[in-house]
């Protein structure tokens, strides 16, 4: 962070090449931003991302400002797309489908439950062929 502009913006730089971009927490994650315990569990991680153990998932606390170079940046293990290309969802992190698709979300929830005492790699390759199997596009 270069800057802090008060009431929850921030001018950052990007260490590498300089770039600077004005970003600004989203509001409904306020609330984690200001949970700093992250920063001390991991000080080499961005200073806006924040990880609920709890929920085993992470937040970026910029998501809608966040600078070109995290746009660009792809946050996933597995990428879901339909037969047209279209992104349908994601599995990031530790076995967390991302996704607004209602028919991706329910064969997620009913296909991969019992596949939660495999490997990460045997378990990435039995999701990988149950979507495929089901028609979606998958990018590894």
């Amino acid at each position: 962070m270069e800057k802090d502009y008060g009431e929850q913006r921030y001018l950052i730089r990007n260490c590498y090449t300089g770039e600077r971009t004005a970003v600004q927490i989203s509001p409904g994650l306020l609330h984690r931003f200001l949970d700093d315990e992250t920063s001390g569990e991991r000080p080499e991680a961005c200073p806006f991302f924040r990880f609920d153990p709890d929920e085993r998932k992470g937040y970026c606390c910029v998501h809608l400002t966040r600078p070109a170079i995290c746009r660009d940046y792809g946050c996933w293990r597995i990428l879901i797309s339909n037969a047209d290309g279209e992104r349908l969802g994601r599995i990031m992190g530790s076995r967390h489908l991302s996704t607004e698709d209602p028919k991706l979300l329910a064969l997620f929830r009913d296909e991969t439950a019992a596949l939660s005492p495999l490997p990460d790699s045997d378990w990435d390759d039995a999701v990988i062929l149950i979507l495929r199997r089901a028609g979606y596009t998958v990018s590894v």
